[in-house]
């Protein structure tokens, strides 16, 4: 099982709504499946060039090393050459801070949320609400 393309897209309206109700600066937003492929994206008005890539690396590396995005980030702390070697390996393509955040039901993983745009513990107090209010499991490390 994994995100539909009418789930990805009700996930960034509801995180869209959730950084609007909180004051929250523009965000992009990105929803991958299990296998680390784009579902959806949007990138709000006001938001900078680079915030596709980054929404996209947050969930990016969630799904490919199975632990939100904080979690790596703390991984990174604690053993930096092993996230360089995986992010090598991924070809750079992993951004390990929060805001990455895992989608789960019954522990398996469905895909994840990637939100950038305003503090990384906002973007991801925002993912994990969008996911929790779609019924999923939300995990952000």
């Amino acid at each position: 099982m994994t995100l539909t393309l009418t789930e990805a897209q009700s996930i960034i309206r509801d995180s869209l709504a959730w950084r609007a109700e909180n004051g929250l600066k523009p965000l992009t937003v990105a929803v991958l499946d299990s296998g680390g492929h784009l579902v959806a994206l949007a990138r709000e008005d006001g938001t900078s060039t680079l915030r596709p890539e980054i929404a996209q690396g947050k969930a990016r590396g969630a799904v490919a090393m199975g632990l939100g995005s904080r979690a790596l980030f703390k991984r990174a702390q604690a053993e930096p050459f092993f996230i360089q070697a995986m992010n090598g390996l991924a070809n750079g393509s992993l951004v390990p801070v929060a805001g990455g955040v895992l989608v789960k039901k019954d522990g398996a993983i469905l895909g994840a949320v990637g939100i950038t745009g305003d503090s990384s513990d906002n973007d991801e107090a925002c993912a994990i609400a969008a996911i929790e209010k779609a019924g999923y499991e939300a995990d952000g490390g």
